[in-house]
């Protein structure tokens, strides 16, 4: 991948304009209920989830939130989850598969927190039980890379039936930031960084790892968010659409086998 297109997707995810989590979810599903808490420790504002509907169709909607300016960064935690914010998530997608409602997860993350509370509270377990238990739902699941995709951080509302990507963000085993931290000791190199990991979006779908590219068209020099809200919709009633007359049982099936065959086609 071009050297300089990677730096302008890489600045276009660091812009105040580009919009997070909260921005789509008020775009798209205006009737959205929020609901708080994980209920063992307490609320992490870093993942914002509730329910909604989209073409009277119900649905559990749970998104990582990225701030804009720095009082929101500072708020959602730099886009970080805590493990109450896994917990959270966890808790509302069983809450969907009682009532029958697919998920829809909008993943926009650096990366897990690593700080020491963080650990005492349980992250690592935090993030292995959603892996675990998204495995079983026998609801659909659909993921949408809107931003940065990191580490296991990200995967955490990634095991999916569904998952695609924006044309602009990037999907990553590490952020670039922390990989040229480990290998030059030196943040300021994150673009070699990235050009190395093969994170974006068209590289990403030739490995396999995403079903799908939504478009984000230009409006002059700023994206047109209008239009990606569009593509968004269309992308989720289209899938939603896919699962519609599927047997629960069957719906886990396939999340479980398309899991088995990742990387298959890499080796």
């Amino acid at each position: 991948m071009d050297r300089q297109l990677i730096k302008e997707r890489m600045d276009r995810l660091d812009s105040k304009q580009r919009y997070n989590s909260k921005d789509y979810i008020s775009k798209l599903f205006p009737d959205f209920i929020e609901l708080h808490g994980d209920r063992v420790f307490g609320d992490d504002n870093t993942v914002i989830g509730g329910i909604a509907t989209i073409e009277n169709t119900s649905v559990t909607i749970i998104g990582q939130n990225r701030g804009k300016t720095l009082k929101e960064k500072v708020e959602y935690n730099f886009s970080m989850c805590h493990p109450e914010g896994y917990r959270k998530s966890l808790r509302l997608m069983k809450q969907a598969e009682k009532f029958r409602r697919p998920i829809i997860c909008f993943v926009d993350t650096l990366g897990a927190y690593p700080g020491v509370e963080a650990e005492e509270r349980g992250q690592s377990s935090a993030i292995a039980n959603n892996l675990m238990e998204m495995q079983r739902l026998m609801v659909p699941i659909i993921s949408i890379i809107i931003g940065s995709g990191g580490s296991g951080g990200a995967l955490a509302f990634l095991v999916e039936n569904e998952v695609a990507i924006l044309e602009n963000s990037l999907f990553s085993i590490i952020s670039p930031q922390g990989c040229a931290n480990i290998l030059w000791k030196s943040p300021s190199r994150k673009l070699d960084a990235a050009c190395l990991l093969k994170i974006t979006s068209e590289e990403i779908m030739q490995l396999n790892l995403v079903d799908y590219i939504i478009p984000e068209p230009m409006k002059g020099e700023t994206i047109d968010y209008d239009k990606v809200s569009e593509n968004i919709r269309s992308y989720i009633t289209r899938t939603l659409k896919k699962y519609r007359n599927q047997k629960p049982q069957k719906v886990a099936e396939k999340r479980y086998k398309k899991y088995r065959l990742i990387g298959r086609k890499l080796v």
